[in-house]
């Protein structure tokens, strides 16, 4: 199995999570650390690029979420960008382009926190 791994950058006054490999139940709480990191920084216009994002399991969609009412209460949003077509099927199944604006380029995405 490929490792999990995480990565933070800013863009702006946006936060980017990158994401790589599995991310499922034993993964989770790294990524959950993450964003509580990010939040209780008060960062919260995020936008998490999947494009390394190889596998996601209901642990790992349960970390979005988790958050998502948390950060739109604080002013910000989640954004997802660059999915692969294999974890967009997963996002999709479970409705999540209803709830996540799903972006193909990671600069679409935080272009759009600066038309907000």
């Amino acid at each position: 199995m490929e490792r999990f791994e995480i990565r933070t950058g800013d863009a702006q006054a946006v936060s980017l999570v990158y994401l790589k490999g599995y991310l499922d139940a034993h993964t989770a709480p790294e990524f959950e650390k993450t964003l509580q990191d990010l939040v209780g920084g008060e960062k919260v216009n995020i936008v998490v690029n999947c494009s390394d994002l190889t596998y996601i399991s209901s642990a790992g969609l349960g970390v979005f979420m988790g958050f998502i009412e948390d950060v739109r209460s604080r002013g910000g949003d989640i954004k997802l960008a660059e999915l692969t077509e294999k974890v967009f099927r997963v996002f999709d199944l479970l409705g999540f382009p209803v709830l996540f604006e799903i972006f193909e380029r990671e600069a679409d995405a935080v272009a759009k926190f600066k038309k907000t």
